[in-house]
């Protein structure tokens, strides 16, 4: 079984920064691709950014593309979102998810105010 426990959300102002961590219980995290997913209030859940195993490669949303950056420590089992220049419209709740699983997190709120 595989747990995933985000941590980092909050109130932020537009402009602002926040990073986001998502750690992991198991022996396999290195082995996975990870990523993040965010569900804003009526809307469906959207992909975000994900990670390869080795973190060699990474994948962007448009809509979060040169803003957010997401890395890894597979030492630690962790995988973070680092949000820059936020916006109202990044307001949402934040999923951590083991790639090509139903391994999701709780979620963390966002909150971004104008």
């Amino acid at each position: 079984q595989v747990q995933l426990e985000e941590s980092g959300g909050g109130l932020v102002r537009a402009g602002g920064s926040l990073r986001l961590s998502c750690a992991a219980s198991g022996r396999t995290f290195s082995s996975y691709y990870m990523s993040w997913f965010r569900q804003a209030p009526g809307k469906e859940r959207e992909f975000v950014a994900r990670m390869s195993a080795s973190g060699n490669t990474t994948i962007y949303a448009d809509s979060v593309k040169g803003r957010f950056t997401i890395s890894r420590d597979n030492a630690k089992n962790t995988v973070y979102l680092q949000m820059n220049s936020l916006k109202p419209e990044d307001t949402a709740v934040y999923y951590c998810h083991r790639w090509g699983t139903n391994y999701w997190g709780q979620g963390t709120q966002v909150t971004v105010s104008s």
